[in-house]
């Protein structure tokens, strides 16, 4: 079940974690393919997690924010880390039900708490994996959309628009430094959102950094609000007084940004496998995600990925069209400019 080589690394954080050599019980929860190895261990019969990290990553930094967010409440409580094991052992959640009004209600708080964190380490723009990464406008974005391009993978005129929104956005959001805050960077998942009965917990920290504090509001609002009125509301809790106009039409831009990026990112994987047949129907952007929340549709294989993709490019294209899309521009143009 464990990996042979990692036997003596395991055994050594069990040691210094615990104080015994072995666990009682172990049982692998790893998620779908590429996913590092996760157990359930159980050790002096209480439930933990070890997480064994063979992924390519910056360890130092993923290891630090995880404990900083356990340290603040954020996180599940970390046990025991050894980058060069690339090991963590942290307490394990027992997920009870979390329906998507209750998860409305609770996670502007824990996005408040985490934000308000001593800042993260940074990373390069190139090295951003949020929709900050299309926003930055540096070579690395420029090069990967010339790449999505030259795979053909939407029709021309969509390529187009996407060209020509994704500019109007870049050049109205980018004049202002981003409001840069310790932040999670995947929580697009909601297997990284975890409820155990009475509080919110956000594990899978290997994406976090210092971040546009939108980057993090954007995501969850894209998969758990519905309408204005949940909007306003969800900006109230973690602002902690009514949004203005300007925190609005920031959130809302970001999720405008936030459906590009993931539009482009998911189309690219899912065409990597077999080429989108446009003609086929494309599900209900909030069905999809009332579904992807419930965990009835897991993004593990190219079809999801694609259909994933192409709900952030139907949205996306219909919110561009809407008045509030000029508006936001406008609000947040003019803030910058002024500024």
């Amino acid at each position: 079940m464990i990996p042979q080589d990692k036997n003596t690394a395991i055994t050594r954080g069990l040691s210094e974690a615990f104080g015994v050599s072995e666990c009682e019980d172990i049982r692998e929860v790893t998620g779908g393919p590429g996913a590092n190895p996760v157990f359930r261990i159980v050790v002096r019969r209480s439930a933990f997690l070890l997480r064994i990290n063979l992924r390519a990553g910056d360890l130092v930094r993923h290891y630090a924010c995880m404990k900083a967010a356990a340290e603040a409440g954020v996180a599940p409580r970390v046990w025991y880390t050894n980058v060069e094991d690339r090991i963590s052992i942290t307490d394990f959640v027992n997920a009870a039900h979390f329906g998507p009004a209750d998860a409305l209600a609770r996670l502007p708080a824990a996005l408040r708490a985490l934000h308000s964190l001593p800042q993260f380490p940074g990373v390069p723009d190139d090295r951003n994996s949020t929709c900050m990464f299309l926003l930055h406008r540096g070579p690395a974005a420029d090069a990967f959309l010339q790449q999505f391009q030259a795979a053909n993978i939407l029709p021309k005129e969509d390529f187009e628009e996407l060209v020509a929104r994704y500019t109007q956005i870049a050049a109205a959001y980018s004049r202002h430094d981003p409001e840069l805050v310790s932040s999670h960077n995947d929580l697009f998942k909601p297997d990284n959102i975890v409820f155990d009965g009475q509080r919110v917990w956000l594990v899978d920290w290997e994406a976090a950094f210092r971040n546009d504090r939108y980057a993090d509001l954007a995501v969850v609002a894209n998969m758990l609000v519905t309408n204005v009125a949940e909007e306003t509301a969800y900006l109230q809790v973690y602002f902690g007084q009514p949004p203005d106009a300007y925190q609005r039409a920031r959130l809302h831009l970001m999720r405008l940004a936030a459906h590009l990026f993931y539009a482009v990112v998911f189309l690219w994987q899912g065409a990597s496998s077999k080429p989108i047949d446009w003609s086929d129907p494309v599900p209900d952007y909030a069905d999809f995600q009332r579904r992807f929340w419930a965990g009835e549709i897991k993004l593990t294989d190219a079809h999801t990925k694609t259909v994933y993709g192409r709900i952030h490019w139907t949205q996306f294209l219909h919110d561009v069209q809407q008045a509030r899309y000029k508006e936001a521009l406008a609000i947040v143009a003019d803030r910058h400019a002024a500024g």
